[in-house]
């Protein structure tokens, strides 16, 4: 019986350093996929950069974002220590690929092969018409179309953990909160005064806060599966209410 249970660690031992063994493979092997999917995207990225000239300020300003995703996905690539950290730097390629088209629009030029998804894209929604608005006394305007009053692109995303819708800018209002990684006071009002009432924009201020596309929706379904509109008092006018710019 002694040796039995003897029999029994030494097996369950050893078949608990095989699995361990063929785990770290499968991740090294998951690593070496991703590694070199992020590289194919990022050199994709750095033949159309080096390959265009921008011909007018629109233009130019893309390509010099797609330029510094290149070599930020470069050095993402670099410290890559995971298939996880891998996606992300082939995001930030991916990212850069769009800026590639967003500078070929500019010059009236075919936007070119297509790109992979971008993260979150879909669900931070696009400009689907010209705005302006006077803010902390600058003019901050937005537009589904590049022109000489909006050079700046973004490709729509998420900055910071919120959406920013995709479109044509005067100025990159979303660029301090991806360097600080956390939006600044005032940043609410902004996006509300910018985006309010449009189309493509399918959120509100509360969605904008919150992070909408990250389950934000999920957590609205879940809420109304989970009331009893007969019973509850909703304290105002379901049809009249101020739901923050949300269309349900």
């Amino acid at each position: 019986m002694e040796w039995f249970l003897i029999a029994a660690v030494v097996a369950a031992v050893a078949l608990t350093l095989v699995w361990r063994s063929r785990q770290r493979e499968q991740r090294a092997t998951e690593l070496t996929d991703a590694l070199a999917d992020a590289r194919r995207t990022n050199e994709r990225l750095g033949g159309q950069i080096y390959n265009l000239t921008g011909t007018n300020t629109a233009a130019k300003q893309a390509l010099a974002d797609a330029a510094e995703r290149h070599t930020a996905a470069g050095g993402q690539l670099d410290q890559a220590a995971s298939a996880v950290q891998a996606h992300l730097a082939k995001q930030t390629a991916v990212e850069g690929l769009y800026y590639i088209r967003a500078a070929r629009i500019a010059m009236d030029m075919d936007p070119g092969p297509s790109v992979p998804e971008l993260e979150g894209r879909v669900s931070a929604g696009e400009v689907s018409e010209d705005r302006e608005i006077d803010f902390e006394n600058r003019r901050i305007a937005a537009s589904p179309r590049p022109s000489s009053a909006t050079p700046n692109y973004y490709p729509g995303g998420r900055v910071a953990g919120r959406p920013v819708p995709a479109g044509w800018y005067s100025e990159p209002w979303w660029r301090p909160a991806m360097i600080a990684g956390a939006w600044g006071i005032g940043s609410t009002l902004l996006f509300t005064s910018l985006f309010t009432g449009m189309a493509g924009v399918g959120y509100g201020a509360q969605g904008f806060e919150n992070g909408y596309g990250e389950g934000f929706q999920d957590g609205l379904s879940a809420g109304d599966q989970g009331a009893d509109p007969a019973g509850g008092d909703w304290g105002g006018d379901a049809g009249g209410g101020d739901w923050g710019g949300f269309d349900f």
